[in-house]
C-alpha cells in the first residue's frame, strides 16, 4: 500500500509559528506532526509514501529523509515555491503513486486514526469525516442516508450545522478519481 502525505501548504493560519517552519514540522509532545503521520501509516502496513513539498520543502526533506527511520520508503513530489493545492499536488504525484488505490493524509493533522480500516468497497474514493471542530462549525459535507458525502450547502442554507461534518484530511482514492 502506498500513501501520499500532503505537506506543501503555506501554514498561514498558524501565524508566527509557521513563518519559517512548515506546519508539518511543528512539534507535539516530542514528535513532529508529519512524523506522527508517517509512524501511523507504517503501522498500517503502508510501505511507500510520497510527500509533496513546496515552500520550506528542504526542511521537510531534511527532517523526514528517505523514511527509513519510520520503516517506510519516502519519495518527494516538489511543487516549487507555490503549492498546487490538494488536487494539483495529488495529480503531480500520480506517477510516483502508481495504479493501485492509495491513502492521502494531511501532514499537519494530529490524529490517532487507524489507516488500516480504510476500504474502497466498490467506491472510487473514501474520505474520513469528523464532527465539526469549533473553528469550523459550518463543516464541509453533509452525509446522506445513502452513505454518500455531499458538499455542505452555503451558509444561507436551512441545513442545520449539526448535520454537517468536516473532512479530517484523510482519504483513500483509486487513481482513476484523480485522473478523471
Amino acid at each position: 500500500m502506498k500513501a501520499m502525505v500532503l505537506a506543501a501548504g503555506l501554514g498561514t493560519r498558524m501565524g508566527e509559528l509557521t513563518r519559517s517552519t512548515p506546519k508539518p514540522l511543528l512539534d507535539v509532545a516530542g514528535e513532529t506532526l508529519i512524523g506522527r503521520q508517517l509512524a501511523r501509516l507504517a503501522a498500517a502496513d503502508v510501505t511507500h509514501v510520497v510527500v509533496n513539498v513546496a515552500r520550506h520543502g528542504d526542511q521537510i526533506r531534511a527532517a523526514v529523509g528517505d523514511g527509513r527511520r519510520y520503516g517506510l520508503h519516502v519519495d518527494y513530489s516538489d511543487e516549487g515555491p507555490e503549492p498546487l493545492e490538494t488536487g494539483g499536488g495529488i495529480l503531480r504525484a500520480l506517477p510516483l503513486l502508481g495504479d493501485a488505490p492509495f491513502i492521502v493524509a494531511n501532514g499537519d493533522v494530529l490524529t490517532d486514526f487507524d489507516y488500516s480500516s480504510l476500504r474502497l468497497a466498490g467506491a472510487d474514493g473514501v474520505i474520513v469525516l469528523v464532527a465539526n471542530p469549533e473553528h469550523h462549525a459550518r463543516g464541509d459535507f453533509v452525509l446522506g442516508a445513502d452513505g454518500l458525502a455531499r458538499e455542505a450547502a452555503s451558509e444561507s442554507s436551512a441545513q442545520p450545522i449539526g448535520d454537517r461534518l468536516t473532512h479530517a484530511g484523510i482519504a483513500l482514492f483509486d487513481p482513476r478519481i484523480v485522473r478523471g
